[in-house]
């Protein structure tokens, strides 16, 4: 095993820090567009609510079972650890790999090609092509096609990951930062949806024929819920940089995921008040245009702004936390060494925050934001069912380890994760076998690596 960091990460996040990281980081561009898909899947907004609120559950139910494992092993790299401990240091490369390549990579993509989106409606231009790559990754086989938003997503990125280079602090006093403005700007979307009088309550009772009905549809409707939620688990990465562990761990964990529901579920209320469900259906903006509908134009222009603080925010935590997985997996000695490295002034991962950032930037240029997103939702709720049964495994394997906290409803809340994230996961295999066979591809290229870093270990 590689010999560990001669300078170590410092806790300098508070709770505040940790609990904008959890709401930052879920809260991105999902609130503003998933009830379209919703709507036209389960085709009432009663049954919407019911969607959003079993996504909460079972967010919740992840949170809870991870507030237990992150007390318990407060280290850096979050998931990595908990399944080092609970499986054996081949799961736990796995995750780190994928993580590292696909979902929180691709992760960081996507919210940055969301962005670029939003900044193009007051920018056009960024759609225009910038030129193409000689290689056959574009439609039917021809080169690829790069736009201007995709070189200002990536620099974006690249940016974000300099300014969190110079110090966990910083990047912490940022999230804070930019979660309470985009809470606010979400506040005051919410206020105007049900308090100005353009609504109608019968829209509630509104349905939508043409809806695809059914518990497949169901399914499909529950995983555009899940990609909103996603991200609740991220504060656990940063674990050994925040203050007070066995504590604030969890408080950030569980208080944080039952922010953002309250938060989803006044946006949604707003949304269907001034709108009726086919509205909601023909409508990719669904926010934009709700205030679209208030105030014309600049209340549209409203919502955009606030997107993209919402994004931003996502975006920064999503680095932040993203890169102390490889700095872990190279700490145990299961990665590039250098990787390992803790700045000496910074004390931050200097050289993984640049090399997640670097990847995640080419990422942009790989394909559309649903392939993205798909990459990240079959990856990571593959091994968030697998870390969530972490906690049966340790109470069993690991009895005498310290738990200042106890997962609430052990072992049925625990159980009830994983059998959903089983469920999402086959779902999103039957609906998007080509994405989800290409990340299972990049999970298995690591394979090789893992032996020779073992070897080299040895």
């Amino acid at each position: 095993m590689s010999a560990p960091a001669a300078v170590s990460l410092k806790r300098d996040l508070g709770l505040w820090s940790a609990v904008a990281i959890v709401v930052g980081t879920v809260i991105g561009s999902g609130i503003f567009i998933v009830p379209n898909v919703m709507i036209r899947n389960v085709g009432t907004p009663a049954m919407v609510f019911v969607v959003w609120v079993t996504g909460g559950l079972m967010s919740l139910s992840g949170a809870l079972s991870y507030a237990e494992l992150s007390a318990a092993m407060p280290g850096a790299g979050g998931e990595f650890v908990y399944l080092r401990e609970a499986y054996g240091p081949l799961w736990s490369f796995i995750y780190g790999w994928t993580q590292m390549w696909v979902a929180k990579s691709g992760s960081i993509a996507t919210l940055a090609t969301a962005f670029f989106l939003y900044v193009a409606n007051f920018h056009p231009e960024l759609k225009h092509s910038a030129g193409q790559i000689p290689i056959p990754l574009g439609p039917s086989g021809g080169p690829l096609e790069i736009n201007f938003g995709q070189l200002f997503g990536m620099a974006l990125i690249l940016a974000l990951g300099g300014l969190n280079y110079f110090g966990v602090k910083i990047g912490g006093r940022v999230q804070v930062l930019v979660t309470v403005c985009k809470v606010g700007l979400i506040f005051a979307v919410i206020a105007l949806g049900l308090g100005t009088g353009h609504g109608d309550a019968g829209n509630f009772q509104s349905i939508l024929p043409a809806a695809a009905g059914g518990m497949a549809a169901f399914f499909t409707a529950l995983v555009a819920a899940l990609w909103a939620y996603d991200g609740w688990n991220n504060v656990s990465m940063v674990a050994s940089e925040i203050r007070d562990p066995q504590r604030n761990l969890p408080r950030a964990l569980i208080g944080g995921t039952l922010a953002v529901i309250a938060l989803y579920l006044l946006a949604n209320a707003a949304y269907f008040y001034v709108m009726p469900a086919r509205e909601v259906a023909a409508s990719d903006l669904v926010a934009a245009d709700m205030m679209r509908k208030i105030f014309g134009q600049p209340g549209a222009n409203m919502v955009s702004v606030a997107a993209m603080i919402s994004i931003f925010a996502a975006l920064n935590g999503s680095i932040l936390t993203g890169s102390r997985v490889p700095y872990a997996m190279a700490l145990d000695g299961l990665f590039f060494k250098s990787v390992a490295n803790v700045h000496p002034v910074f004390r931050t991962p200097g050289v993984s925050i640049l090399a997640l950032s670097a990847w995640s930037a080419v990422l942009v240029l790989s394909g559309r934001y649903d392939q993205l997103f798909t990459y990240v939702i079959f990856a990571s709720w593959i091994l968030y069912g697998m870390t969530t049964a972490a906690v049966l495994v340790l109470r069993r394997k690991r009895p005498e380890m310290p738990r200042p906290y106890r997962t609430f409803g052990y072992p049925v809340v625990p159980i009830v994760f994983v059998m959903s994230a089983l469920c999402l996961v086959i779902s999103t295999l039957f609906n998007s076998p080509r994405e989800s066979l290409l990340g299972v591809a990049l999970v298995l290229i690591g394979l090789p690596f893992y032996y020779y870093w073992v070897r080299w270990r040895t």
